[in-house]
């Protein structure tokens, strides 16, 4: 149990039959009546975000997430195919359930697997990916006093803007969270 005074950023709960995660917390001591919490809170199964207050005493229940390191191994339709290095299971999720989160995995690569109660409710690439361009326009020569862009396709098949000077055929380091070209490796 933890009350809502000792509530973080990305501290896990469950309230009201969910389980959130804290985005964003305020403590609010108005000139007059009681102290509250005033919170931000993103379920963590449906991804909707609702505001909530708390009395500062009021106590919710703490939300174990289970983290497992897994391969994912391939896609066959609307299934993704993943499996524990470890003990070599292997686990068919669908794409309702992916997402967008295997936009920049390659296959084999590892990702983490987020769960409740032995329940997969989302799937967490690496930070960073290295991705070949497969598709990509050459940039005008000329046009790089504003730090212009292109958009490139990668070998993932998601399309990623990048700097004029990025070829087809290079190998490009990409942040995940935010899909943004990173370097060239």
């Amino acid at each position: 149990m933890v009350s809502a005074g000792e509530f973080r950023n990305g501290v896990t709960i469950e309230y009201e039959g969910n389980v959130y995660q804290i985005i964003e917390f305020q403590h609010v001591k108005p000139g007059k009546g009681a102290a509250f919490v005033r919170t931000k809170l993103k379920n963590i199964k449906t991804g909707g975000v609702v505001e909530k207050t708390f009395r500062p005493t009021e106590k919710v229940e703490n939300a174990h997430i289970e983290r497992t390191d897994m391969q994912y191994l391939y896609s066959d339709g609307d299934l993704y195919h993943f499996m524990d290095v470890n003990t070599y299971d292997q686990i068919a999720l669908n794409s309702d359930q992916i997402g967008d989160s295997l936009k920049f995995v390659k296959e084999n690569e590892m990702v983490k697997m987020m769960a409740h109660n032995g329940e997969v409710f989302a799937v967490e690439p690496p930070t960073n990916v290295e991705l070949e361009v497969t598709e990509c326009e050459p940039g005008i020569k000329g046009d790089t006093a504003t730090g212009a862009t292109k958009p490139c396709t990668v070998e993932t098949g998601a399309n990623v803007l990048v700097p004029l000077f990025v070829n087809q055929g290079d190998i490009i380091k990409i942040d995940t969270r935010t899909g943004e070209y990173l370097s060239r490796v």
